[in-house]
């Protein structure tokens, strides 16, 4: 799970196991974040994550998940610019040690992915 700037670039990470769900990151990565929007994907539409958003100020646009009963509103033009980090795991996948998952440890997995998103930002 990441956490980019208006740009594209990474801001900050969390390593989760394989069988879980994005969520259960999401809220070390929102704590103390501070932002005019917040774009995510619909995995992130949940209650508790637009209220933790609504309380920091931060503009949620998610799109609801399609069993909502009362779907919120979301702007759908802003959220087109949701593919810029789309684009940085394209580019992060770039390098062959993360696409193919080589690494044995978190820690050593962490620390390609800090030294690789360093590489594309400097590109």
């Amino acid at each position: 799970m990441a956490l980019s700037d208006a740009l594209g670039n990474l801001i900050d990470f969390r390593l989760l196991p394989g069988q879980a769900h994005d969520l259960r990151g999401t809220a070390a990565l929102i704590e103390g974040l501070a932002c005019d929007q917040f774009l995510a994907d619909r995995a992130f539409d949940a209650n508790w994550v637009r209220e933790a958003l609504a309380g920091a100020g931060i503009e949620a646009v998610i799109p609801p998940k399609s069993n909502r009963r009362f779907p919120p509103e979301f702007d759908r033009d802003t959220y087109k610019w949701q593919h810029l980090i789309e684009n940085f795991f394209g580019k992060l996948k770039e390098y062959r040690g993360i696409a193919m998952r080589c690494c044995k440890t978190d820690e050593s997995c962490s620390a390609f992915i800090a030294v690789a998103a360093t590489v594309i930002r400097l590109r």
